[in-house]
């Protein structure tokens, strides 16, 4: 199996996503923040670009919805101020 430029941007996403989980459970972001959110959705939507090129149903669907909810968050927080 070789390593391709997709498999880059979804490892990409998976860091972000990580390092986002990290910040919160570290008390250096907060869950209801904007920030929160953007970084979740950037690494969502990352993996699912990956996903595009290596296809995988049940990574999709956790993606899918996770970059949902990410939105969610985000206009949440657009409206809330």
């Amino acid at each position: 199996m070789a390593f391709t430029v997709f498999d880059l941007i979804g490892g990409i996403g998976v860091a972000m996503i990580i390092v986002t989980y990290f910040l919160l459970q570290t008390n250096r972001i907060e869950s209801a923040g904007r920030l929160y959110s953007i970084l979740n959705a950037v690494g969502a939507g990352l993996i699912l670009i990956s996903l595009w090129f290596d296809f995988n149903l049940a990574a999709f669907v956790v993606e899918f919805f996770w970059l949902a909810i990410s939105i969610y968050g985000i206009v949440k927080s657009l409206f809330s101020h």
